[in-house]
């Protein structure tokens, strides 16, 4: 299973991206979050990757961030909802907004998304309702006096290369996992560990 690309941006448009590695063209579909923060045609792009596989089909579906590919992969497990409509619902929504619209019940955002009926949206949040991770105030609630950290850490993954979605979800991925207690080096490390996945 193909769980991460790395390599150069060949073609782009909103239904779906090719990526070249050493030469050999990856077809991949992404959201619209994702997709507008592409960088241009022949920059080196890194995508967090779902291979979704049945019978007569294999696509890779592409995400920014860890969280997005976490929220896809839930999305596909609630009954009657495929990739594609996984991808209209991570392309009219934010990934946030739709854990909070989850967590809350907030079925008025869910049907305003494009393809989202109320029968869907109400299979969404039976579902997912208590799937969905905790509120990032959690996260960041703790890190009173730590905000400085947290920038800091952004700053270096982002001049190292990284985007600033793909760079937030990191750190915010390795703040749940390893807690707020932390120094810049180490957040740093675990960091660069979990976008090598």
């Amino acid at each position: 299973m193909i769980s991460q690309i790395r390599g150069r941006l060949a073609h782009k448009s909103p239904e779906a991206i090719i990526i070249d590695v050493n030469g050999v063209g990856y077809g991949v579909k992404v959201p619209l979050s994702t997709f507008y923060e592409l960088p241009g045609i022949g920059e080196e792009v890194l995508l967090q990757v779902h291979t979704y596989v049945r019978e007569d089909i294999l696509h890779l579906y592409g995400f920014l961030t860890p969280k997005e590919k976490e929220l896809f992969c839930l999305l596909i497990g609630v009954s009657g909802v495929g990739p594609r409509l996984a991808i209209n619902v991570l392309s009219g929504i934010s990934a946030n907004d739709l854990e909070r619209a989850l967590r809350d019940e907030d079925l008025l955002s869910l049907t305003r998304i494009p393809g989202v009926g109320r029968k869907t949206a109400e299979r969404m949040l039976v579902e997912l309702k208590d799937k969905v991770l905790a509120p990032d105030e959690a996260v960041v609630g703790g890190l009173q006096g730590k905000e400085g950290l947290v920038k800091d850490a952004l700053s270096a993954l982002v001049n190292l290369g990284y985007t600033k979605g793909l760079a937030e979800g990191a750190v915010r991925g390795v703040l749940r996992e390893k807690g707020d207690d932390l120094s810049l080096e180490e957040l740093l490390k675990e960091s660069l560990r979990l976008l090598a996945r």
